[in-house]
């Protein structure tokens, strides 16, 4: 937790000017903010939220290459977050995902700071897990359709038609797509979750894969089978996993 009595830090991430001057000169006039950056994309926000670790971050929900909840899927668990945009359908999934306070443009001088005061006082209390935040800040029964991954101060986004499978790692998940491997931190239950049932099977307790990559099943040993991928891969498949892949493939034929 901040001290007291210091100034919070804190990060403008918009990709509007316009938006960030105001800003700027709204948090001109509050004192228990010192501003040390501003941002004008996604993958500049993970990389200043990561290497100068603010206390606050007010960050617009629309921008291009990666929006704010994938920001905050990144950094959530590192930094409060007061959302600003002009968009309210996304006040629920702010405060859903956790968010201190949502302000929607345009706002006045006066809202920032019971936003301020309000973070000041969150600040020090915790964050969930990003992959929950991510979760909640999708519309129910939307599955993903592109992976974020921060390595280091660096991100990489995969779209889920290039994802190959993925292999459990504790509460990492190791993610295959085209011959290169990221490592995430998430449960291979909860990607399951997030993923199109009709596209990724759970074929192990370990694995998922993406079913238009499957090349043949084939037996290992007297009960066992494993499934063989387009590039050559090999991977475990389970009594269970055996099933629900073949259902997956029948309905898909």
């Amino acid at each position: 937790m901040p001290d007291v009595n210091r100034p919070l830090t804190a990060v403008i991430v918009d990709d509007e000017e316009p938006a960030r001057l105001i800003l700027r000169e709204y948090l001109g006039g509050i004192p228990e903010v010192e501003l040390i950056a501003e941002c004008a994309n996604g993958f500049e926000a993970v990389k200043v939220i990561t290497e100068r670790k603010p206390d606050l971050v007010f960050l617009d929900v629309q921008m291009p290459k990666l929006d704010g909840f994938e920001v905050l899927e990144l950094v959530g668990d590192q930094v409060a977050v007061i959302f600003t945009t002009a968009y309210d359908e996304y006040a629920m999934r702010a405060f859903d995902a956790h968010a201190v306070d949502y302000l929607q443009k345009p706002f006045r001088p006066e809202r920032l700071r019971t936003a301020v005061e309000r973070a000041r006082q969150r600040i020090g209390e915790g964050h969930p897990p990003a992959h929950e935040l991510a979760a909640l800040s999708r519309a129910p029964g939307q599955s993903l359709s592109r992976l974020a991954v921060k390595d280091g101060t660096k991100v990489h986004v995969i779209p889920i038609a290039r994802l190959d499978y993925a292999e459990a790692q504790d509460d990492y998940v190791s993610l295959h797509s085209q011959g290169k491997q990221y490592l995430k931190q998430q449960t291979i239950s909860s990607l399951e979750a997030a993923l199109d049932a009709r596209l990724f099977v759970r074929i192990h307790r370990s694995y998922l894969v993406n079913v238009e990559r499957v090349a043949r099943i084939e037996p290992y040993g007297k009960e066992s089978k494993v499934v063989v991928l387009a590039d050559g891969a090999r991977l475990p498949v389970s009594r269970s996993g055996y099933e629900r892949l073949q259902a997956v493939l029948e309905q898909r034929e």
